[in-house]
């Protein structure tokens, strides 16, 4: 998987390549940003939401539940000195959903490729390229 960020004019505004696709990154003006977009914070927090509801629906399709309406908010506070990042991830799921599929849904939503990526150890590999 890959995205590529490259300044879009002043400031820090970012044009997001994915695949065929363009997503606009940017700070709000408090931070100096012209507030074009989502921060990449914002987006981190966008992905762990999306990924979950997503992983959820795949479960349940391929189980064959019609499981209605689903909707995850992820409120994500970044480290500070001292203290681990902390997301809080709420899911709303209609009620009428037996306790079962519940209880099976959240432990699926925690099996997503965002969640385990956050979860685990995390390596990096930075190169600069001249140009």
């Amino acid at each position: 998987m890959r995205a590529i960020a490259r300044r879009d004019g002043a400031k820090l505004k970012q044009e997001v390549e994915i695949r065929d696709h363009r997503i606009t990154a940017d700070e709000p003006r408090d931070e100096g940003g012209e507030d074009a977009g989502p921060s990449p914070q914002e987006l981190l927090a966008a992905s762990l939401a999306s990924c979950t509801a997503i992983t959820m629906e795949m479960y349940a399709n391929r189980k064959g539940w019609d499981i209605g309406e689903v909707v995850v908010d992820v409120d994500y506070e970044p480290a500070q000195r001292g203290s681990p990042t902390r997301f809080r991830m709420d899911v709303q799921l209609p009620k009428e959903l037996p306790e079962a599929q519940r209880e099976k849904l959240m432990q699926i939503a925690a099996k997503c490729p965002v969640h385990r990526t956050l979860e685990g150890e995390v390596m990096f590999e930075e190169n600069v390229a001249l140009s």
